[in-house]
């Protein structure tokens, strides 16, 4: 067991304690690493370093892992994150002008985190919400047939 060092606002026995839960479940580190990123918002390296312990797996191994997954991260992100489906119907309706607004009114690029840690903005893959394209997810919550001009008023939604 880890002592409850604090690195960079992260609980290192909080980590074990979570990971450890999951040690016999199938599917277990993938579950782990949801239930950290439930914590965190995302995978800090030691969530990484004490799965691949429990899980008898390499770091590179345990790695692979945290970084297949899109909805796993090991950066750090923004309380809020904000998904744009990329995907082809999405796409065709306006995704591009869609994302350009929010990158505009954030001051950030897709990938990149605010200043002030509240939003990340990343591409998603379809969220299967093509009733009403373009969908962009909110911290997993869907908002359909978006439009750049509605973007002031997602964000404020956002406290």
């Amino acid at each position: 067991m880890f002592p409850n060092i604090v690195k960079g606002g992260v609980k290192v026995a909080t980590i074990q304690e979570i990971i450890t839960s999951y040690k016999d479940k199938p599917g277990g580190i993938i579950e782990a690493y949801h239930a950290v990123q439930r914590e965190y918002n995302y995978l800090p390296e030691e969530a990484v370093e004490i799965a691949a312990r429990v899980f008898g797996l390499s770091t590179a191994q345990a790695f692979g892992v945290a970084t297949f997954y899109s909805y796993l991260s090991v950066n750090k992100r923004g309380k809020y994150i904000i998904r744009m489906c990329e995907s082809a119907p999405c796409h065709i309706a306006g995704a591009d002008t869609l994302i350009k607004a929010f990158e505009e009114a954030l001051g950030i690029k897709v990938g990149e985190t605010t200043a002030d840690g509240k939003f990340t903005l990343e591409l998603t893959e379809c969220v299967g919400q093509c009733q009403g394209t373009p969908v962009i997810t909110i911290n997993s919550i869907p908002y359909v047939d978006m439009s750049p001009e509605q973007v002031p008023a997602v964000l404020a939604l956002c406290k």
